[in-house]
């Protein structure tokens, strides 16, 4: 599988990450219900596959998702770069909240650590911006850690530029994850030009909105605990638009024994400033589909029919 640098002097990622969001299970942004067998092996058969790197959160079903992830990678974790992130702690009502103490990203370090049966984390990343709190203290404190040797990479997630701008003032930020697909295309204007031109590695996710640009979204599939449920993106008039423009990108992508999935991850890779995209799998099916992707390079013709289907689908939104 091809792989890409991430960021100024960084590590080397395939295209394709493992994204462990789903596999969490139940929480305040949970996807329903799910079977832990099935979300090792879907682990196991990515990395078996070329996939060499799986991002993941303590707020994943609070700490869940880096237990499955650890089981899993079970003697092979010095082949596998894992990412994982802080900044997020669970409340007194069970859910989650900003905090960047950065006392409190040292222990949810810590706690990581032993969740994912590791001393070091390869990739540690702040997950959101803490409107409470400056984001100096806590980027410090970031920078402690990697020279302490408990992390390797430090980078951020959710993250504007003036932030970035911010971090990078003290130490490097390796790395970038935000959202990046065809219908959520607002990092292209200002983010994305800047990691490129920063040496800022750039870990898109949700490159398929979360399952509705994968052309197999039935929303009465979602568990009643589903947190798309509650997410604009699949109420009216967002969603019969995205399963409007979905249908006409099917053509594309059969036209090249592809699917629908595999055309909105080679939509986000198109861009020369990301790095990788992060895929989610929740069983070895999607898993085997969702690698078909790391191959797919869309011409310069289908590029612009796409274009114009996204301009079509922007008009139908606004």
């Amino acid at each position: 599988m091809e792989k890409r640098v991430l960021g100024k002097n960084g590590p080397e990622l395939t295209v394709l990450g493992f994204g462990a969001w789903a596999i969490g299970g139940p929480w305040q942004f949970g996807w329903g219900s799910v079977n832990d067998n099935e979300s090792v092996d879907a682990i196991i058969a990515s990395l078996d596959q070329g996939v060499n790197w799986i991002d993941t959160a303590a707020v994943y079903g609070f700490g869940h998702s880096e237990k499955i992830v650890a089981k899993a990678i079970k003697d092979r974790r010095e082949d596998v770069f894992i990412a994982t992130k802080c900044g997020l702690i669970r409340d007194d009502d069970g859910g989650a909240v900003n905090n960047i103490d950065p006392q409190s990203i040292k222990s949810e370090l810590e706690a990581s650590l032993k969740r994912l049966e590791s001393d070091y984390v390869d990739l540690y990343q702040i997950h959101w911006p803490d409107p409470n709190r400056e984001v100096e203290p806590a980027w410090e404190m970031m920078a402690k850690l990697k020279e302490e040797g408990k992390v390797k990479y430090i980078g951020v997630s959710n993250f504007d530029v003036p932030l970035l701008e911010r971090c990078m003032k003290i130490d490097h930020v390796q790395s970038l994850q935000p959202p990046y697909n065809m219908i959520r295309p607002q990092v292209e204007e200002e983010i994305l030009p800047y990691c490129e031109k920063n040496g800022i590695g750039v870990v898109a996710y949700s490159p398929m909105q979360s399952g509705l640009l994968t052309g197999n979204f039935h929303k009465k599939k979602l568990d009643d605990d589903d947190w798309r449920n509650k997410n604009p993106f699949y109420k009216e008039p967002y969603l019969s638009a995205a399963l409007n423009l979905v249908e006409k990108l099917r053509p594309i992508a059969e036209a090249s024994n592809k699917s629908v999935a595999n055309l909105s991850v080679a939509w986000v890779l198109n861009n020369s400033a990301v790095t990788s995209a992060i895929v989610g799998a929740r069983n070895t099916k999607q898993v085997n589909d969702n690698i078909n992707s790391a191959d797919y390079k869309l011409t310069a013709d289908e590029l612009n029919k796409i274009s114009e289907y996204l301009e079509e689908f922007k008009s139908t939104v606004k």
